[in-house]
């Protein structure tokens, strides 16, 4: 059985069996580092009885007033450990954190739209589209039906702090917005 503990930083040693997926962004290691110091308990680890690293999810608190929220930078499981339930084990952990500790209206993550498997996973843990973020990867030209590949769905779900739900919009998918408006 696997166990989900807090990453750390020498966890940077033993990723590359996760990181070398196409559809993992990956960082320098000062950007782990700052994550691991500013939220270390956003940032976890499923790890394999073997000690082999199966997933990991990083993330951090941001925003102010109503749109105080956790975020998460990266979701990503290990080709061979997929379809065993634990990205959602980690994001049921980042938001847990997210709602009750940092107090969180919503959770958010951006998701190439192109990556349709990664966007239904989302759906299903109760996330939405809250706006489409044009080049937001970065542009590889135009991909299937006119538009850019590299495009991103910026997807949140509510928390308790949102019963009314304004953090999410039913229209998310026909709000397009630029790279340069989002932070």
């Amino acid at each position: 059985m696997s166990v989900l503990r807090p990453f750390k930083a020498c966890d940077m040693f033993k990723f590359n069996n996760i990181n070398l997926d196409i559809w993992t962004e990956t960082y320098g290691i000062g950007f782990y580092l700052n994550y691991l110091a500013r939220w270390p308990d956003l940032c976890c680890v499923q790890e394999a009885p073997s000690g082999r690293m199966m997933g990991y999810v990083i993330g951090k608190a941001e925003g102010s007033s109503t749109e105080w929220h956790g975020h998460v930078t990266a979701l990503t499981v290990a080709p061979e450990y997929r379809r065993l339930s634990l990205a959602r084990k980690m994001m049921n952990l980042l938001e847990m954190v997210s709602d009750e500790i940092y107090k969180g209206f919503f959770v958010d993550l951006y998701v190439r739209c192109a990556n349709t498997v990664a966007i239904e996973m989302y759906e299903g843990l109760g996330y939405s589209v809250y706006r489409r973020v044009r080049e937001y990867y970065g542009s590889l030209g135009i991909g299937r039906g006119g538009r850019d590949e590299e495009d991103a769905f910026d997807m949140r779900k509510p928390l308790s702090r949102d019963p009314g739900r304004r953090s999410v919009r039913s229209n998310g998918r026909d709000m397009i917005v630029s790279a340069h408006d989002v932070s």
